[in-house]
């Protein structure tokens, strides 16, 4: 059976002289892309890599970042990409879950210097230069990974307490790039502009299907400088961009996108939490030519579950699409028997997507895979026609007196105000209800009365309970590196 790393070099033969990746000013191609995988198999074998052993990547979206990867998979190891911008305190827990054998790493100070320094396992360092890969060096073809192997640990974003790492076999990623592959019609001819890191499942799931089909991956400049993005997406001729909510927020804040030139993008993705209907909104009045694809997944299914087309975004409002060719989507109850159309409860997956388990953590790993199930800790409920609509995070609901609050219905009432660029919505403690519910609300300038303003909008919308009863305004909202908002860290704030 195919994998990752069979079809690379399939297409690497087939079109060696096609650019894979544009990194800055460096385009390489798929020949000189898998050469460079190869030297990387033979740096990792020189440093005695077993097969199965865990090659941690402590890397930011460059092309080594990609290269490294497909080299682990070459010389028998296991993936392990570490969110680059992370603190000491975060690699010396995982270095020591996954037990690395090898840190592939950026040279020079920093806290994953610091981190080896402090870690007291048999780890090797493999430091890159700046824009300088692997030395040229020959790495014998062996036999490819078994589809049914382990080839990623990823841990999860959202994750605090004890590191918990998301086991990936090499089936499972080819089977979620093959299905992405196939809703969104990629072909050789397509270029995406990625500024999602490749740490992030939602950033490795666009890395694999373009590599897949012989495409083109152009590494996005900062998205500090949403120009600079914009000026990529018609120098580069991309045809389809990828982002969280909080990205075309940004985008559409500080970039005219409705004057930009752009004729080669045909497609927009966004996944990543929910996103609000005015959003949805702006962004298709902004690019009315390009088909936007609503979409839903976890890290534990390789990225993706269910995808909504771009034509049935007006007849099916707040929905997250249907699953995935070969997915399976069901709702549970609370009794664990299967709930029907409309009735609300957790939602369910099976496929060939879903992972194989959390590393080292059989406890973890039972209490969300049953009978074949991925338990995904999310509340929704399918429509008669099996389109999934999400009703929020069981951890996340908001316990007010006797009632249930789901901060999604705040956030969409709040979102609907013009002058509001996002907000999040958290339970905090009260003495006489238990919790209230209050609002984190970014804005692109103070309002007069703003607090009264949103208030007396959610009101006007909502049931009474829902109404936000403290409202606070904030620069930016914590986000995971997979742009997902940090409640935790905003109700933490609130007991400090």
């Amino acid at each position: 059976m195919a994998t990752l790393l069979s079809r690379l070099r399939q297409v690497a033969v087939a079109n060696p002289h096609r650019i894979a990746m544009v990194d800055g000013a460096r385009r390489t191609s798929y020949d000189a892309f898998f050469a460079q995988a190869m030297a990387c198999a033979a740096a990792l074998r020189a440093r005695g890599l077993q097969p199965g052993e865990r090659v941690a990547i402590v890397l930011p979206n460059r092309l080594e970042a990609a290269v490294t990867v497909y080299g682990i998979w070459l010389a028998g190891g296991v993936a392990v990409p570490l969110n680059a911008q992370a603190r000491v305190r975060d690699f010396v827990p995982w270095l020591r879950h996954c037990d690395a054998r090898i840190v592939v790493h950026e040279r020079g100070p920093g806290d994953i210097e610091d981190a080896l320094r402090a870690f007291e396992g048999a780890t090797q360092s493999l430091p890159l230069d700046d824009n300088t890969g692997y030395a040229q060096a020959s790495f014998p073809q062996g036999e490819e990974p078994a589809p049914d192997s382990l080839a990623m640990l990823l841990y999860t974003s959202g994750t605090t307490g004890a590191p918990k790492g998301v086991m990936l076999s090499h089936a499972n990623l080819l089977a979620n790039a093959e299905a992405v592959i196939d809703y969104l019609q990629l072909t050789a001819d397509d270029s995406v502009l990625d500024v999602l890191p490749f740490y992030y499942a939602y950033g490795a799931s666009v890395l694999h299907t373009h590599l897949l089909t012989g495409a083109r991956i152009v590494l996005a400049p900062s998205l500090a400088f949403p120009h600079l993005v914009a000026q990529a997406l018609k120098a580069e001729s991309i045809t389809g961009f990828c982002g969280v909510p909080s990205t075309y927020a940004l985008l559409l804040e500080h970039v005219p996108l409705s004057e930009q030139a752009m004729p080669s993008l045909r497609y927009l993705t966004q996944a990543g939490g929910a996103m609000p209907a005015r959003l949805v909104g702006r962004l298709r009045d902004a690019l009315p030519h390009v088909r936007l694809f609503l979409m839903y997944g976890q890290t534990e299914a390789t990225s993706r579950l269910t995808y909504l087309p771009p034509e049935l975004i007006d007849e099916r409002v707040g929905s997250v699409g249907r699953a995935l060719r070969d997915v399976e989507i069901r709702i549970c109850r609370d009794d664990g028997s299967w709930a029907n159309p409309g009735e609300t409860g957790e939602v369910c997956a099976r496929g060939p997507n879903v992972m194989l388990g959390y590393w080292n953590n059989s406890e973890a790993t039972a209490a969300v895979l049953r009978d074949g199930w991925l338990h995904t800790g999310d509340l929704g409920h399918l429509d008669a026609e099996s389109y999934l609509y999400l009703d929020g995070r069981r951890s996340d609901m908001i316990k007010t007196g006797a009632h249930r609050v789901n901060p999604a219905d705040v956030e969409e009432a709040i979102t609907e105000l013009p002058w509001v660029i996002e907000t999040a919505v958290v339970g905090i403690d009260d003495d006489v209800l238990g919790q209230v519910v209050k609002a984190f609300v970014v804005v692109a300038q103070e309002q007069p009365r703003g607090a009264d303003r949103i208030r007396a909008h959610c009101r006007a919308r909502l049931a009474p309970y829902k109404v936000p009863k403290h409202v606070e305004f904030i620069g930016a909202l914590p986000r995971t590196a997979s742009g997902k908002v940090r409640r935790v860290q905003l109700t933490e704030a609130e007991t400090s």
